[in-house]
């Protein structure tokens, strides 16, 4: 695929939620200002999403989909009613959580689908750390190492991992995952919620 194929298709997701937003934002009769209140994103983030200016991160997406009462698959185009396939593209910016020199997080589960599981790939440079504060009561994470060591603590408890094990535990406790290697942990992460 050629960048300029990439820029279109980005152009495209951006252009029809920005479409979706300024429609629903009109069919109830709410101003940017009103908007941003309900929502919690600011009304400059709103004007450049409602623009097409701006991909909203998955968070932000959410919140605007919560001021709307709906989910995240009502708000954003649906394209999985045409296919039976869904994909999600290794290359796809948007799907990207966080990416730094240190760690880099990218959501694998469609956008749209209901939040009681997450699924990510994990990466974190040698040395690197990705410390969580407790989620929600009954939230629970299943970590796989597919290259490097890492030392999962969750509250009390600790244990490393090697490529090939997993991890399940608590994460409605403080948790942390480290990387104990010389080189890239590479991990993949299920989150769910009860």
């Amino acid at each position: 695929m050629s960048d300029t194929t990439m820029v279109d298709e980005a152009q495209t997701e951006a252009g029809s939620l920005a479409g979706r937003v300024i429609e629903l934002r009109k069919r109830r009769g709410l101003t940017l200002e009103q908007l941003a209140a309900a929502s919690g994103v600011s009304r400059s983030m709103l004007s450049q999403i409602e623009r097409g200016k701006a991909n909203p991160t998955l968070a932000v997406t959410l919140r605007i989909a919560q001021a709307f009462d709906m989910n995240i698959g009502d708000l954003v185009d649906q394209p999985w009613t045409a296919s039976r396939i869904e994909v999600v593209r290794g290359n796809d910016a948007s799907q990207l959580f966080r990416d730094d020199r240190d760690c880099r997080i990218r959501t694998l589960s469609p956008l749209h689908m209901e939040k009681n599981v997450e699924f990510y790939e994990i990466r974190l440079a040698p040395g690197a750390r990705l410390q969580s504060a407790a989620h929600f009561e009954g939230t629970r994470e299943l970590l796989t190492v597919t290259q490097g060591q890492a030392l999962v603590m969750a509250g009390e408890n600790r244990c490393e991992l090697n490529p090939g094990d997993s991890a399940h535990y608590h994460a409605d406790l403080e948790h942390t995952i480290e990387n104990r290697g010389d080189g890239e942990l590479v991990s993949f992460l299920v989150v769910t919620y009860q």
